[in-house]
């Protein structure tokens, strides 16, 4: 949190993940903070979700391939 707070406002930054904004006071065991940390990440920002077919998964399976 104090991290994402010092960088609030002042630098452009991406952040990626796999869990839904409202899995993460389930994830960090805190609902006070997850919504905190949310609330800045959140502020002025464009949310992308992407769906699809995942092409490193599909690489994976070529690579674990290969080397039987």
């Amino acid at each position: 949190f104090n991290f994402i707070n010092q960088l609030y406002e002042n630098t452009c930054f991406i952040i990626t993940t796999n869990k839904m904004a409202a899995d993460w006071a389930r994830m960090l065991d805190d609902e006070v903070l997850a919504t905190a940390l949310l609330d800045r990440l959140l502020y002025r920002c464009d949310v992308m979700n992407l769906s699809g077919k995942s092409y490193r998964m599909e690489n994976r399976k070529t690579f674990f391939e290969q080397k039987e």
